[in-house]
């Protein structure tokens, strides 16, 4: 991380500043309630928005929605967003590199992972009396404030929710009824499915259908941690006797012979190629497959929240929204990310992506509740959470994850031993 900062600040220096709010920066002020914010804004106010757009609709779509709220407002704001590409994950590296330099927007789409880097750097606004304050406050569920709180390491709110993806289970509902197995309720209900769904459905004396589509490559450590919380365990020590267990559960899938011979390497392609050829029964994603998958079954396609255990947990992927510390109109900035996060603009992008929304309101709207999969994900979001966000975990995620989960699927590594090393890669050697 220093590495980073040191190579980040020397770029900084010798790039010429963008432009940023017109008046001197000044430290946040508690804010007023959303109707106070409404009538304060005697002046024109501007607002720089930066975003990432995956394709030409999503960034259509996005001006659209600026064009909305500027026409709608009731304190003359003004939003003006300029698009830039995600680049692999560079958007955040030359947002920082423009804030760090005293430019850049006044508010930008975002990652939590970028979190701890720019609030370490002070960069970021603290929202919490805003969101104290804000009539809409209760529209989105606690659990996800405490999701910001935790990007964050700290008990404020520095990010904005927007939207999430949350991981579930598809399984094939043909395959449930010919092997006799009921959507699971429980974690041990999910497990036995694994064993009763692995089946020689040709007679030929070999598998030709797995109950469970894992994945062992990079990426994998996301559905792997739904055993780790069913079993009683968390990302704060895995070395703890329930951590373990779930990591044994984990690997006797394998073992058993319950997930493909493949499994260790696979990845995301792999598991969506054999969960859509009917090699595998049951796979774990979100709902960005959900329309491929329909396209390739039909009806013969369904999804269940992955169920709890002692605990319950599953994977959170984001795209939410920050207000920088410089930013002399926040009052103004908070208005455009409450819009985005429970009014219009909510609705409008969600129903574009196909993203799961934050707001309770727009999540009962008829086009998500009449959506199978995004009503489990809507399910699933009060569970959902993310990995600790270190200077590790990049390299934990990428390299010592899919390693040591290797080498414990293989025989290799005992289940103990694999997670004290996942314990030592993420948080370091006591």
């Amino acid at each position: 991380m220093k590495r980073f900062l040191s190579i980040t600040l020397a770029l900084t220096m010798s790039m010429t500043m963008l432009t940023a709010c017109a008046q001197k920066p000044a430290e946040s002020q508690p804010a007023s309630s959303a109707a106070e914010t409404s009538s304060a804004a005697s002046k024109p106010v501007t607002i720089t928005h930066w975003y990432w757009a995956d394709n030409s609709d999503y960034s259509a779509k996005m001006q659209e929605m600026v064009k909305d709220f500027n026409a709608t407002n009731k304190s003359n704001i003004t939003v003006v967003a300029q698009e830039y590409p995600w680049d692999g994950g560079a958007y955040s590296e030359n947002l920082f590199t423009a804030a760090m330099g005293g430019g850049g927007p006044d508010t930008a789409a975002w990652k939590l992972t970028s979190t701890p880097l720019f609030t370490s750097n002070k960069l970021l606004a603290n929202l919490d009396n805003y969101i104290a304050n804000w009539k809409d406050k209760d529209d989105i569920d606690p659990s996800l404030y405490n999701t910001m709180k935790q990007a964050g390491g700290s008990d404020s709110i520095y990010v904005m929710p927007w939207n999430t993806q949350v991981l579930y289970v598809y399984y094939r509902p043909s395959m449930f009824k010919a092997a006799g197995v009921s959507v699971p309720k429980t974690y041990d209900e999910f497990l036995e499915a694994c064993k009763k769904l692995t089946r020689d459905t040709d007679g030929d004396g070999k598998i030709d259908v797995y109950g469970f589509g894992m994945r062992g490559a990079k990426g994998g450590q996301e559905p792997w941690g739904s055993f780790v919380w069913a079993r009683g365990g968390d990302f704060e020590n895995l070395t703890t006797p329930e951590a373990i267990a779930g990591m044994q559960d984990f690997i006797d899938l394998y073992k058993n012979g319950y997930a493909p011979k493949t499994a260790p390497t696979d990845g995301f392609n792999e598991i969506i190629a054999n969960f859509k050829s009917g090699k595998t029964a049951m796979t774990i994603h979100h709902i960005g497959s959900s329309k491929d998958m329909v396209k390739t079954f039909g009806d013969d396609v369904a999804a269940f929240p992955f169920p709890a255990g002692k605990k319950q947990w599953t994977s959170m992927g984001d795209t939410e929204n920050v207000i920088f510390e410089k930013c002399q109109n926040k009052d103004a900035a908070f208005e455009w990310l409450a819009y985005l996060a429970t009014g219009k603009g909510q609705e409008t992008w969600c129903v574009t992506t196909g993203n799961v929304p934050v707001s309770k309101r727009v999540q009962q709207m008829d086009e998500f509740q009449n959506n199978e999969f995004m009503k489990v994900s809507i399910e699933g979001q009060f569970s959902a959470g993310i990995f600790p966000i270190l200077d590790t975990t990049t390299e934990w995620i990428n390299t010592t994850w899919p390693n040591t989960v290797a080498s414990a699927l293989s025989g290799k590594t005992s289940a103990a031993d694999a997670m004290k090393t996942l314990q030592e890669g993420l948080y370091g050697k006591k």
